[in-house]
């Protein structure tokens, strides 16, 4: 009887380990925010050095499935996702609330102050307002979106999306999904916390320059794993999160896209192009006074030639101070309702 007891919870040791490692294999992807080895990068990480500065969104139907399931909302009634506004989400990620719902297979595409760059890791981070569900398995309600770039505006390349989420049984409404089975698509991580995307991973794409990327295209997943209506990822796996979401929310719901490395250096100007336009002296001594004439209150801005962002003033006044930086060559911006242009500064 002892052998038979002790054969028994061996075997049921060796069921554990395989249990494990199958596990392990099917979440082979950075864990949740917060878990040791996450990507998610938070929305106060000094990393961000910028953020979308325009959003334009094509809303998607609230069920793909079938297009005449409507929703009403305060008096609205639409078969199309209809919360928050493009306004939202530009500017810093606000949170669950603050961001815009694309709705099956809806769009968004972001640009910026400057081009966003090919920098050493992560190059930006999109935010979306996934959240930790508090019944088991414990896991988490995500909406996904894959994610592609473009310099020209036409021609865009997508980052190689894989999920790993079984497709056997659809994951319902408000169904849970592991973050370690999901790699490079949107939504992978809870509100506050950006999914980061590395522009190195395309540097050999053809009809786009990974070291001036002008605009972030976000495309909902629909999620359903019908092959009627279902995405696919890199790999042609159909991707499962949860449908339908018939309500005004429906749909990834887009935050913010955070830049960590962008490119200053594009559209600099000589300052004999304008005879109006003067600032002195240039070069100038770390910690001295920059004085500007002939442009109204600009905002300005000191940026390193690797594209992090050094300072900013909005003066009242024809001048202000450069702080005690290290010298060598930096690039100053200036911008106003009707005019930007961009020097190079060199500090002693």
């Amino acid at each position: 009887m002892g052998y038979k007891v002790e054969f028994t919870m061996k075997n049921l040791l060796i069921l554990f380990v395989l249990i494990l490692l199958f596990a392990r294999i099917n979440a082979q992807f950075a864990p949740s925010a917060g878990e040791t080895g996450s990507t998610a990068i938070y929305k106060d990480d000094l990393s961000f050095v910028g953020w979308a500065k325009t959003c334009k969104v094509t809303r998607g139907f609230i069920n793909i499935s079938d297009t005449t399931i409507t929703f009403t909302q305060d008096k609205i009634t639409s078969s199309r996702a209809f919360f928050g506004s493009e306004s939202m989400v530009t500017g810093k990620a606000g949170g669950a609330l603050d961001c815009i719902s694309l709705g099956d297979g809806g769009t968004a595409i972001l640009t910026f102050d400057f081009p966003i760059r090919n920098g050493e890791g992560y190059d930006f981070a999109v935010f979306e307002n996934g959240i930790k569900m508090p019944e088991p398995p414990y896991q988490y309600f995500l909406e996904l979106a894959f994610v592609e770039v473009s310099t020209d505006g036409k021609k865009y390349v997508r980052f190689p999306a894989i999920s790993n989420t079984q497709v056997q049984q659809q994951i319902e409404s408000f169904g849970q999904i592991s973050p370690e089975q999901i790699n490079n698509l949107a939504g992978k991580y809870i509100a506050n916390y950006g999914t980061p995307f590395d522009l190195d991973e395309l540097r050999d794409s053809v009809g786009i320059n990974t070291d001036s990327i002008n605009f972030v295209r976000l495309i909902d997943v629909g999620g359903i794993i019908d092959s009627k209506y279902a995405s696919y990822d890199s790999k042609g796996n159909i991707i499962n999160d949860p449908f339908p979401t018939e309500f005004w929310s429906g749909g990834f719901d887009l935050d913010a896209v955070g830049v960590i490395h962008l490119n200053g250096i594009t559209g600099i100007a000589k300052q004999s192009e304008s005879s109006a336009f003067k600032l002195y002296p240039n070069p100038v001594k770390a910690g001295g006074y920059i004085y500007i004439e002939g442009i109204e209150k600009p905002k300005i801005e000191l940026w390193s030639q690797t594209g992090k962002k050094i300072g900013e003033w909005q003066p009242d006044n024809s001048a202000f101070k450069i702080p005690d930086i290290s010298s060598g060559c930096y690039f100053l911006s200036f911008r106003t309702d009707n005019e930007f242009k961009t020097i190079k500064l060199m500090v002693e």
